[in-house]
């Protein structure tokens, strides 16, 4: 568990306040899925910025696709060059990251202890990215560019192509 003071969601305003970017705070019912949350925060389901935690080989990474697109497991092997590739477990989840699944928000250091990894897709269909920020209850949305900028995730293409 991650030992900076503050919350998840604390320390991500916080990061946010620092690097001088705007965005809207939204605080809503209890969303576990993508879809709950496009709902509750009025968006689409493509600006959603979905955060998995992955365990590629013998490190953990922090993987972030559009939320209305599905991970090609077969294809981030090939990527990054790994023989395995599962999901976090809840436990594990809770263990490194203090968070339930679907309240993992999409930045890696120094938010949280991995390294980010951003689908290409991610900003280019929508402006904004909006995503649940350390609580099943709490989202932010702001501006693609701006959490590009300030999350600096590596790019690759992560996701099944859309038919």
């Amino acid at each position: 568990m991650m030992n900076n003071s503050g919350s998840v969601h604390e320390r991500l305003v916080r990061h946010l306040e620092t690097a001088g970017v705007s965005f809207r705070q939204v605080h809503h019912e209890p969303t576990p899925t993508s879809a709950d949350a496009a709902r509750a925060r009025g968006e689409p389901i493509g600006c959603g910025a979905k955060a998995l935690l992955l365990k590629t080989g013998e490190k953990f990474r922090l993987f972030v696709l559009p939320a209305d697109r599905k991970l090609d497991s077969a294809l981030v092997k090939r990527q990054l060059g790994v023989d395995r590739l599962r999901f976090a477990s809840q436990e594990e989840l809770l263990a490194l990251t203090g968070l339930v699944p679907g309240s993992v928000p999409p930045f890696g250091e120094p938010i949280l202890p991995f390294e980010l990894i951003a689908d290409i897709a991610i900003g280019t269909l929508y402006p904004h990215v909006a995503f649940n920020a350390g609580s099943l209850t709490d989202s932010i949305i702001m501006s693609a560019t701006d959490w590009d900028r300030v999350a600096q995730p590596h790019r690759l293409p992560l996701t099944e192509s859309k038919v």
